[in-house]
């Protein structure tokens, strides 16, 4: 990590419960952060911050898809902390089910949690972060370059999401905001065993070998350097590479490569 760059800067993350969301929470604390724990499971955060000192984090409820959820927590966060430097949109939900078999109602909950709640937590933290010349991330993806079949909501959530990002980091070029897009690539995560099957249901099982994937804490200390970087964009792995730059180039080919790619997954809805 770059120095001290995150000694005593106040953090807030959202999906702080589980997988990249638990681990960036364990690595703002490690390089000295205060850090608010934004997520729906009150005991799933206990659980990150058990061995921690109280006076280094603040543990909020929250559900980023309501906008009064999301103004509390930062009406709280300014209260306990007095500032706010740092501001990652994490929370986030996937699915699997082709779009025409998909309910209406999955599509929506997705574009609400992915796209509404990063942008319910931005608007809240705007001013704070303008005051303090700090940061906004969003936690994207891959699918945010490329829409990935049987994820079109997840797909599109993402898309809006980084359209989004990327008008306020233009609106606000000259005010000392930074905004980062970081996708992760496939990352051995929660994310995919609670992701929406095509009745909104959770799927239940991973359909890929999580064992073989970029581990979450990996994704975490890539993420917090990038910040103290203030680099603009983070793609990881290889693959999630290798797929932003051949769809730039070659669309027509990615399709198929990607078609071909997720129809290998077990119990594909292409089978």
């Amino acid at each position: 990590m770059d120095g001290d760059f995150f000694q005593d800067k106040v953090v807030l993350i959202t999906g702080a419960s589980s997988g990249i969301g638990r681990a960036l929470v364990s690595e703002a604390l490690e390089q000295g952060a205060f850090v608010v724990l934004a997520a729906r499971s009150q005991a799933e955060m206990q659980n990150a911050v058990k061995e921690t000192d109280p006076n280094r984090y603040m543990i909020m409820k929250t559900d980023v898809a309501k906008e009064s959820d999301c103004a509390r927590l930062l009406e709280q966060t300014i209260e306990r902390f007095g500032r706010l430097d740092l501001l990652i949109n994490n929370a986030g939900v996937s699915m699997r089910a082709l779009f025409a078999d998909a309910e209406l109602g999955v599509l929506e909950h997705l574009m609400q949690v992915n796209f509404w709640g990063a942008v319910y937590c931005t608007k809240f933290a705007l001013p704070h972060l303008l005051r303090s010349e700090g940061s906004v991330v969003g936690v994207s993806s891959i699918a945010g370059y490329k829409g990935l079949p049987a994820r079109s909501g997840y797909s599109a959530s993402k898309f809006a999401l980084q359209g989004f990002l990327e008008c306020l980091r233009i609106e606000n070029r000259k005010k000392g905001l930074h905004v980062l897009i970081a996708c992760p690539g496939f990352t051995s995560s929660n994310i995919r065993k609670t992701a929406l099957a095509k009745d909104g249901s959770m799927q239940g099982e991973s359909p890929r070998d999580e064992a073989k994937m970029m581990q979450p804490e990996t994704v975490a200390r890539q993420i917090l350097k990038a910040v103290a970087r203030r680099k603009r964009t983070l793609v990881l792995t290889r693959q999630g590479r290798l797929t932003v730059w051949l769809n730039k180039l070659f669309p027509a080919l990615t399709d198929k490569l990607v078609y071909d790619h997720m129809a290998k997954e077990p119990d594909s809805p292409f089978a």
